[in-house]
């Protein structure tokens, strides 16, 4: 798959997160076989106004690449301006976020908001592709809500403004992420435009992405929400892209060794308290599906140290052990 003048490994794509796709995520996501994956959400004014946080997002040094970074904003100048320092920072591509259903930004006219008004959308894609030479893309919806599915549309604007690629989720701006992913919407955007075409949406394992690929002609997929916990997907859909035959599923050590690494990465991303902070939440999605599960999930909680977090996944695998293979 290539977008623009970048090539990736695989057609398979990290989704961009709002506080998930830290560097963190992204450096095990990528050795995990994903072909691309994206920063958060950076705003384009946070860029301008120089806010160190969000310049510590966008640090991407001595990562593998390419790796996408992903502006939302709503003026078209100042995305411009924004997606210059960004270009400068390293990117390989810019994604320009269509698609966020928060309401702290569609209530600014951001995210899917743009889809509301598909002149202003183009105009923000035309500004960002005249300004830096890096491959600029797109993340849409299937639309604002289901009386106004306009991603076939948009999708066109946007390939004519000089947009390399688009994504589309199957669920308009109303569903948030409730509901089923529509991927003929999908399907529909790919006939219609001749750049490539990503599909995203309800991708919830190998089988999921081989038949979205099938059934919409789409160049590649990108996985959001179903990836938290489980890197070993994005492996998973690799190979069953290239074999049409399942990996084994991850056991509890290995979903353990991983947190381990998760939470020592963070550790040297932020610091012991923001990273034990930040941790819980993938702790509790790393045991996800495993016995005892929610009691787990409850301590979890509760933790504020690495060291406390290293001795409750050692207990949690011997109550596992001994849950297996009781005396």
């Amino acid at each position: 798959m290539q977008i623009g003048q970048v090539k990736l490994k695989n057609p398979v794509i990290a989704a961009p997160m709002a506080g998930i796709t830290n560097r963190t995520y992204r450096i095990l996501a990528r050795e995990a076989g994903c072909g691309l994956v994206c920063t958060e959400m950076v705003s384009d004014q946070a860029i301008l106004y120089s806010n160190p946080r969000t310049f510590q997002m966008l640090n991407i040094a001595g990562e593998i690449r390419p790796v996408s970074v992903q502006l939302f904003g709503s003026n078209p100048a100042t995305m411009a301006r924004a997606a210059v320092i960004v270009e400068e920072l390293g990117a390989d591509i810019i994604d320009i976020n269509m698609g966020c259903p928060t309401p702290k930004i569609v209530k600014n006219g951001e995210g899917s908001a743009l889809m509301k008004n598909s002149a202003l959308a183009a105009e923000i894609v035309a500004a960002v592709v005249s300004a830096v030479e890096v491959p600029v893309t797109v993340k849409m919806r299937k639309g604002w809500d289901d009386a106004s599915v306009n991603a076939v549309k948009l999708a066109q604007l946007v390939e004519q403004a000089g947009a390399s690629a688009v994504t589309v989720h199957g669920r308009t701006r109303m569903q948030l992420y409730s509901g089923r992913a529509d991927w003929s919407i999908i399907g529909a955007v790919k006939e219609a435009v001749a750049i490539p075409v990503i599909g995203n949406g309800d991708i919830l394992g190998p089988q999921d992405a081989f038949r979205m690929i099938k059934e919409t002609v789409c160049d590649g997929v990108m996985i959001g929400r179903a990836a938290l916990g489980n890197p070993w997907l994005f492996t998973q859909i690799v190979h069953y892209l290239a074999t049409v035959e399942l990996l084994p599923a991850p056991d509890p050590m290995m979903k353990a060794a991983m947190a381990l690494r998760h939470l020592d990465l963070l550790v040297e991303e932020k610091g012991e308290e923001g990273a034990v902070r930040e941790m819980r939440k993938h702790a509790a999605w790393y045991v996800k599906g495993l016995r005892e599960a929610a009691r787990m999930r409850d301590v979890i909680n509760q933790v504020r140290s690495r060291a406390e977090m290293v001795e409750l996944l050692k207990k949690f695998l011997n109550l596992l052990a001994v849950l297996v293979n009781p005396c």
